[in-house]
């Protein structure tokens, strides 16, 4: 059967201080809804996934500390649907996990691989290209598909997929190269050839061929999970988890499985998703999915005179962010921290939470 795992590990410093260890940018509500109120990207990335399969072959894979929080987020997730890590060891780890668990439920699952923070419209369109990407398991059981979104721009903070021939399924194509983020003049290029998708992070393939191709390529973690998965899900799990999780090899799936994947012709597949596609990992991109104020992206109490090009928010009911004459930046007011940038340094908030983290610990993280 056909199974869906949404990754929801990550941190989102880049949106801090909204996004905290404590709370991260998934799990905030951020998406402006069009009567008003707003929900979470996690909320989101559910209900997408809804339009292909039920609720009940829908997992969820995040960090234990927010185990709660993802729960209460998402009511008609299955408790036994949620994978909970005990330390991050990056997207090999917790994709294998994942993989693990999930084939274990059902020994012939496909899966697809889903981010948490994507914005994706319309769904009905996300909806048909997934369905295509299982399609092609079906023509090519051992085939490992990415979901590659047409180029609205020349973007350089993409990797991007190049097609090759096409398959046997319509939309789907042979992945011929897979290329880093590239500078601007390599990025027009791309997008003026036409052979070149951004490269989404979504996957589709066998539960058991992600297994496979980690103990093929990644044995420790293979040999890690297989024991995990062999004792009795409950506490006796748990403990397993707790001891071995934290030993294995920290990589990304894209170095132990689909690199070495892609040496073999005609085993990565590109599925075309022409989306409109939102990677929300900076505040530049935050600001497309709040509500516009004159002219500025705002959420919570502000006003704004003489100003414009501005990102505002404040996540306190009670606490008003008053602008005036201030052009392009992002102004962010929370309980305890202000943080005023330019949009154009929006990049370096990674770089300025280092630099907090190095003056007050981790109180502020």
């Amino acid at each position: 059967m056909r199974h869906a795992v949404i990754m929801a590990g990550g941190s989102g410093t880049r949106l801090w201080p909204l996004s905290r260890a404590a709370r991260p940018k998934q799990l905030l509500d951020v998406v402006a809804e069009p009567g008003g109120g707003a929900h979470s990207l996690l909320a989101e990335a559910f209900e997408r996934l809804e339009a292909v399969l039920p609720a009940e072959r829908i997992w969820v894979c995040t960090a234990a500390r927010y185990g709660e929080q993802v729960r209460a987020a998402l009511p008609r997730l299955r408790p036994d649907r949620l994978v909970l890590e005990p330390v991050a060891r990056d997207t090999a780890n917790a994709v294998g996990l994942a993989a693990a668990l999930v084939a274990e439920a059902d020994p012939d699952a496909e899966l697809a691989v889903v981010s948490a923070d994507h914005v994706i419209r319309p769904v009905e369109r996300f909806a048909a290209t997934l369905t295509t990407a299982f399609d092609a398991l079906a023509a090519r059981p051992r085939a490992l598909v990415t979901l590659g979104i047409t180029p609205t721009a020349p973007a350089t903070g993409f990797g991007y997929v190049r097609r090759g021939p096409a398959t046997e399924v319509p939309g789907v194509a042979e992945a011929a190269a897979f290329k880093e983020k590239p500078d601007r003049a390599t990025a027009e290029g791309y997008l003026a050839s036409g052979e070149y998708l951004w490269n989404s992070g979504m996957f589709v393939w066998r539960a058991r061929t992600v297994l496979d191709a980690l103990a093929d390529h990644l044995p420790a973690s293979a040999e890690g999970l297989a024991r995990v998965v062999a004792a009795p899900a409950g506490p006796e799990r748990d403990a397993v988890l707790a001891e071995v999780f934290p030993t294995l090899p920290k990589t990304s799936v894209d170095y132990a499985v689909l690199e070495p994947a892609a040496t073999e012709p005609g085993r990565v597949l590109v599925a075309d998703l022409d989306v409109e596609w939102l990677d929300v990992g900076s505040w530049p991109a935050l600001a497309q999915t709040l509500a516009v104020t004159g002219d500025n992206a705002v959420s919570g109490l502000a006003v704004a005179l003489d100003s414009a090009g501005n990102i505002v928010l404040s996540d306190e009911p009670d606490h008003l962010v008053a602008l005036v004459g201030v052009r392009d930046s992002v102004v962010v007011a929370t309980r305890d921290v202000t943080m005023v940038c330019p949009v154009s340094d929006a990049e370096r908030v990674k770089q300025l939470l280092a630099a907090v983290e190095e003056r007050f610990g981790g109180r502020f993280s």
